[in-house]
């Protein structure tokens, strides 16, 4: 049965009583905006004139905002650096009451500068180390004990060791994550992850998607398994059954960050007590709304509501 606009508005209002921690790789997306009339005499490369900039929360960071701007009581914890990226992140998640139970350790914080010229992302330039935060411990601590339930969220920049995502199985209820294929055994025993197609394919190596999504979902133990599939919708796994939602999107200018908002979306929805088709339409939907916006981007409840 399809979801409507009043049980939608029952559940997104329920967010505003459930508290989640992100822990994870936490990032700064850094945005050069500007146009491009002429290449180097220095060297056969577009010359960019900046017209403008912009911050914005990534990875880890970007899944607690999403959660913010759906009223729900957020915590991050993730690795920074001692350093000016740190001073903007934070200033950035005050900004949006998210509650910064960052670590800051001798590696930098993780930024990724994007220059976009004319709509087109003409390079990339990132700061990161990936080396693995191995005192799992110290992040444990940090984290409140009271939470409704904990997202993974792993870029493989180091943060999620495979210590750390047990631990938060035997100390919380509810641990959904992102995954990284090459951290499969991490996350056994875990509520839910989302890989998309190819990070499921890579995790299993099985074409057939019904087949993969049973093998893996009993291979970690998991309660459900969602698997993104881009513009074909997405299949859940629970219970010796499989459902599959299409796709929601209008209009694709951006897939970035659309697993971040389907993982966070998917996650509240499933702690405020919508049933699993619900929270999956609830998810798609939002997904659908991030990817017609340039960057990573969240959504509000009044969006998700339009397009319901």
């Amino acid at each position: 049965m399809s979801l409507d606009k009043k049980r939608a508005k029952e559940i997104l209002d329920a967010f505003k009583s459930l508290k989640i921690a992100v822990v994870g790789d936490v990032m700064l997306d850094h945005y050069l905006f500007g146009n491009v009339e002429r290449i180097s005499p220095e060297a056969p490369v577009p010359v960019v004139e900046v017209l403008s900039e912009e911050y914005r929360l990534g990875g880890a960071a970007n899944v607690a905002s999403n959660l913010a701007s759906l009223n729900v009581q957020t915590f991050l914890c993730g690795i920074v650096g001692n350093d000016n990226a740190n001073i903007i992140m934070s200033k950035r998640l005050k900004e949006l009451n998210i509650e910064n139970l960052n670590i800051i350790s001798d590696k930098p914080t993780t930024q990724k500068t994007r220059i976009i010229a004319s709509h087109q992302q003409l390079i990339r330039i990132d700061w990161e180390d990936r080396t693995p935060f191995l005192d799992f411990k110290i992040i444990l601590d940090k984290l409140p004990k009271d939470v409704d339930g904990i997202i993974v969220s792993d870029y493989a920049k180091g943060t999620i060791t495979e210590n750390l995502c047990q631990a938060l199985v035997k100390h919380y209820p509810f641990v959904s994550a992102d995954p990284k294929p090459h951290h499969k055994n991490f996350y056994r025993n875990l509520s839910v992850i989302t890989p998309n197609e190819k990070e499921a394919k890579a995790m299993l190596n099985e074409e057939d998607i019904l087949t993969l999504g049973k093998n893996l979902k009993t291979e970690l133990n998991l309660t459900y398994l969602a698997i993104t599939l881009g513009p074909k919708g997405v299949a859940f796994f629970e219970d010796g059954a499989v459902h599959t939602y299409s796709a929601k999107a209008k209009e694709v200018y951006d897939v970035t960050g659309a697993g971040d908002t389907f993982l966070a979306v998917l996650t509240a929805a499933l702690l405020a007590g919508a049933k699993t088709n619900e929270a999956c339409e609830l998810a798609n939907t939002a997904a659908g709304i991030v990817v017609s916006k340039i960057g990573a981007a969240s959504t509000t409840m009044e969006e998700i509501l339009e397009n319901i």
